[in-house]
């Protein structure tokens, strides 16, 4: 009986470890790709454009290995980052307006939050609206 028990340990210890392993087949990227994709779940992405209007610019936030997020009622604005690879958790974008919008072709850059230094250059395709369904507010 002492030997099935540890069978049964052993296998259990194997499928724990297994999990882990599973998980990590993934890459940052398509982790980062498949939470993006529960964001906008049960929304309409609309007509791009390459400046909206931020009035809360608290509400600015990175999306890891995707963009910046901008959210304003049921829409949410995404920017793809044009190197997404270079944008991750840690960085604070730091974006040098020309107006009084957010758009595409301002200096945008991002520093590391722990140490405060320059982390990269950022570029950003066009804001894209992603308005939440009718039938999803139910």
């Amino acid at each position: 009986m002492l030997k099935a028990l540890s069978i049964t340990a052993a296998s259990l210890a194997l499928a724990v470890s297994a999990a882990p392993l599973a998980a990590q087949d993934q890459t940052r990227e398509e982790r980062a790709e498949q939470a993006f994709q529960e964001l906008v779940e049960g929304r309409t992405a609309g007509e791009p454009t390459n400046c909206i209007n931020t009035f809360q610019p608290n509400r600015l936030r990175v999306e890891e290995y995707v963009g910046l997020v901008y959210e304003r009622g049921d829409t949410i604005w995404v920017a793809r980052a044009r190197n997404p690879r270079s944008l991750d958790r840690w960085d604070v974008p730091v974006i040098e307006r020309y107006g009084s919008r957010l758009c595409t072709n301002d200096v945008m850059r991002t520093i590391d939050r722990s140490s405060g230094m320059f982390s990269g250059a950022l570029t950003l395709d066009d804001w894209v609206p992603y308005t939440l369904n009718e039938s999803a507010e139910d």
